[in-house]
């Protein structure tokens, strides 16, 4: 069973609380509740029953055997009784917060300087802010091609092929890229990476090969979701907008079977980065399954919790 500590760590990232107002809620200090999370000190034992009750009454069950058991058990209990592409499609709300926080965070890991509210204003607002146009753009079409992937995936029998591939980064690097919807004709490095990526010639023999796999499960569902984004971002298909395009498809992905979208925040980058090498130089895709899992849960919240 999960200890006080995964309880907590979990009703923090479910109910989106600071320490501070984690502190608040058990009725103790920041001090104590810092010492807790960094696991410095213990809580006494009715401090821990206090934790396990609400842990309890908050995520509606005794807690599993570990935090991603835990994430994933409300995850399926939530897709068990909801059709999240048809939430989104139907509730603007929901609709422009996933929009807002996956275009803000994407870019983000990206590099972008845009806070969020700098990205509500351009996205929501057609205002033009005090930053680089070329971070303005990228966001708005980050939007029309989230809108473009919600409405192929909503017409049914949808399938992830070259055709959409193409089209999507024709539109995340519209006006940006010269060669935006085609595939790359020159080398790439990942900056920072030890991941060599494909030579440029074998791009579209290993797409096909790629989206064959796209379509056809034959691991567990999540460990097939990161093997698939890890290796597009191995092939780096494209001259720019990698990233960005592989989170998408993991997107449309997600959504084809019933997951919410898994928005990786901008804060875990450096995890995100770590993982994907991991996955990609040593075939070990746990770190980045557990990521993506992580990503459903901050998707599902803006969906189902108002």
């Amino acid at each position: 069973m999960m200890d006080y500590l995964q309880q907590l760590n979990l009703l923090q990232e479910y109910l989106d609380l600071t320490q501070q107002q984690l502190a608040d809620k058990f009725g103790v200090s920041f001090p104590s509740m810092n010492s807790w999370l960094n696991g410095k000190s213990v809580p006494r034992k009715s401090k821990q029953n206090q934790i396990l009750n609400e842990y309890t009454k908050t995520i509606g069950k005794a807690p599993a055997v570990s935090i991603n058991d835990a994430r994933l058990d409300l995850i399926e209990e939530a897709r068990k009784n909801s059709n999240f592409l048809e939430l989104i499609n139907k509730f603007k709300d929901i609709r422009e917060s996933l929009v807002l926080s996956l275009t803000y965070h994407t870019d983000k890991i990206e590099g972008s300087t845009l806070t969020m509210r700098e990205t509500q204003a351009i996205l929501f607002e057609n205002q033009t802010v005090n930053k680089s146009l070329l971070e303005q753009l990228e966001a708005k079409n980050h939007q029309t091609a989230w809108n473009f992937l919600l409405k192929q995936i909503a017409e049914g029998n949808f399938r992830i092929d070259e055709k959409f591939i193409l089209k999507l980064h024709s539109i995340l690097m519209n006006g940006i890229l010269e060669d935006a919807g085609l595939y790359r004709n020159h080398p790439v490095r990942i900056v920072g990476s030890r991941t060599v990526t494909a030579n440029y010639m074998k791009v579209p023999t290993l797409m096909d090969e790629l989206i064959v796999d796209i379509n056809s499960l034959t691991d567990s569902f999540f460990n097939h979701c990161a093997k698939i984004h890890s290796r597009f971002e191995q092939i780096h298909p494209f001259g720019d907008g990698n990233g960005r395009i592989g989170r998408l498809l993991l997107q449309a992905i997600l959504l084809i079977n019933n997951y919410p979208p898994s928005i990786i925040e901008q804060d875990k980058k450096i995890r995100y980065y770590e993982a994907l090498e991991k996955s990609q130089i040593h075939e070990d895709v746990v770190p980045l399954t557990a990521l993506i899992i992580e990503g459903i849960l901050v998707g599902l919240k803006l969906i189902i919790i108002k």
